[in-house]
């Protein structure tokens, strides 16, 4: 167990760092201004949680299946819940989202790349579900948005007779490269802009800087891979819209 005293002062950047969030946007009259205070709250006690529990699994494959099942169907329901909840839409978004996270894994693992151990199965499959998990949600999010304002050429498309994924296209298209810009603008400025989570863990862990940049450009690369899978599957799946969309 850590030293209670040690905590102290995390208790405290903690507590401030909350409150300043609120307080900023609480005065600018932002809507649902206390849900990143709740975020990061939940986020810290679900990390101590989680780190008492990998501590005894981390090296055994049985469990550590189990936690990845764990997170990709918080991950996967997560999503549904962003795009309008039905049971539909939950298959779709986890059909599409596996197919990304399975075939990125099998090259990684298959290659060798990364050792195929226990210990970086958990932490690269973890990675590359959250990093899904947030691609899903734009790419969704912005395809029904596109749809819905731009729902007089949609619906032009299907006056002359053309299909609803044809119709869609354009919004389609659009929303797969928006979803992707935040990961392609993490990977374009690593090293420069960013030291990212992977790279200094590894580092923390003892690897040398070069190991661990060989470890972080697998998982950009995974991360842009799964992404990119998963955000075409998933906007396939959604583009036969024949109604324009309510508002998200």
């Amino acid at each position: 167990m850590p030293d209670l005293a040690a905590l102290v002062p995390t208790l405290v950047a903690l507590a401030i760092l909350v409150a300043l969030t609120v307080a900023v946007l609480w005065g600018s009259r932002t809507p649902s201004f206390v849900a990143p205070a709740v975020a990061i709250l939940r986020g810290a006690a679900q990390l101590a949680l989680i780190s008492l529990v990998l501590g005894g699994i981390i090296n055994d494959p049985l469990w550590v299946a189990v936690a990845l099942l764990v997170m990709f169907t918080v991950a996967v329901a997560t999503a549904t819940r962003r795009l309008t909840w039905s049971w539909r839409r939950f298959a779709a978004v986890a059909a599409t989202m596996a197919l990304g996270i399975l075939v990125t894994l099998a090259v990684v693992f298959g290659t060798g790349a990364i050792e195929f151990t226990p210990r970086y199965v958990l932490a690269v499959g973890g990675i590359v579900i959250g990093n899904c998990m947030s691609i899903a949600v734009l790419a969704g999010r912005r395809f029904f948005e596109a749809v819905r304002d731009q729902w007089s050429e949609v619906e032009g498309w299907l006056a002359l007779g053309a299909q609803p994924s044809r119709a869609t296209l354009t919004q389609a298209r659009f929303s797969v490269h928006a979803a992707l810009i935040p990961s392609i603008d993490q990977t374009k400025t690593t090293g420069l802009v960013t030291l990212p989570g992977a790279f200094v863990g590894a580092i923390f862990g003892g690897a040398s800087p070069l190991e661990a940049g060989r470890f972080q450009v697998v998982v950009l690369a995974s991360i842009m891979a799964a992404g990119s899978i998963t955000a075409v599957a998933l906007i396939r799946s959604l583009r036969s819209v024949k109604v324009r969309p309510e508002p998200l």
